[in-house]
């Protein structure tokens, strides 16, 4: 479950996600479960971004473990990727993929440019303006810029059980039940992504591509995932505790077993001056 921002119209108002990138580096105290239990991405999207962009150089931008960055790289791009937390940099070569750590919005990219920008599950954290001028320098003409999501989508019994509990354990954090609602509970992550893509001047409308694919999770894989959850790593012991008693307790209701539907989100531009 990404962090997302407050609810709103996209319009920055101080409160973005990339002001609180503390959050962002909790995710490191846990690389290997981190790795190990978020959802990658289809391959369908893989395969439209490869079929869209003018070449095979790549820049990961929030690579974090490698999941994006890699499945380029399998499918046979060139990648770096950029990543300001060095756990997660470091895990993510070890695992094959070239890594620089630092924030995007500092990095230099040394006179290097790129075919393909890709940020997965990470232009959050990124000063979306400061970002997308940054994008500019580095892609080349007529490259692409890739920003995706994986959106939950779960079924209504779903969504009701693991809301519910929420609602008990966690009543002043509604922006994790929201997150249940579908892709719509990306709109503000994805208005403003394009809104600092409009403002450079150098790229083309924004495009928005969609594809859902499912994912089925036992009881003790949901559970392994739930900490590595925007903000939850941050949670003292005893609520974390609590939230996954009542995330259990919901999943056996659910049979033990239950079937997550998704839906990754991009929004996509071409570098056009």
């Amino acid at each position: 479950m990404p962090t997302l921002p407050p609810a709103g119209d996209g319009r920055l108002t101080g409160t973005e996600p990339h002001t609180q990138r503390h959050m962002a580096q909790s995710y490191g105290a846990d690389v290997e479960r981190y790795d190990r239990t978020r959802p990658r991405y289809p391959a369908a999207l893989v395969e439209r971004l490869i079929a869209t962009s003018p070449g095979r150089d790549v820049l990961d931008v929030g690579a974090g473990t490698g999941i994006a960055g890699l499945a380029l790289q399998a499918a046979g791009c060139t990648v770096l990727g950029v990543e300001p937390d060095p756990r997660m940099a470091g895990f993510a070569r070890r695992k094959g993929l070239e890594v620089e750590t630092a924030m995007f919005e500092d990095w230099d990219p040394a006179g290097r440019t790129f075919d393909m920008l890709i940020a997965g599950t990470a232009w959050h954290w990124v000063d979306p303006v400061a970002g997308a001028a940054k994008a500019a320098r580095v892609l080349r003409p007529g490259g692409r810029l890739a920003l995706f999501w994986n959106a939950f989508r779960p079924a209504p019994e779903v969504a009701g059980a693991f809301v519910a509990v929420y609602a008990r354990v966690l009543p002043e954090s509604p922006i994790h039940q929201r997150a249940m609602a579908g892709p719509e509970s990306h709109a503000v992550v994805v208005a403003r992504a394009a809104d600092g893509l409009e403002r450079t001047g150098a790229f083309g409308e924004p495009e928005q591509w969609h594809f859902d694919w499912d994912r089925r999770y036992t009881r003790d894989e949901w559970l392994d995932q739930v900490p590595t959850f925007g903000g939850h790593g941050r949670l003292p012991p005893a609520r974390l505790e609590a939230l996954l008693t009542g995330l259990g307790d919901a999943v056996d209701a659910l049979g033990g077993a239950f079937t997550m539907h998704y839906t990754a989100l991009a929004v996509t531009s071409v570098r056009v001056s």
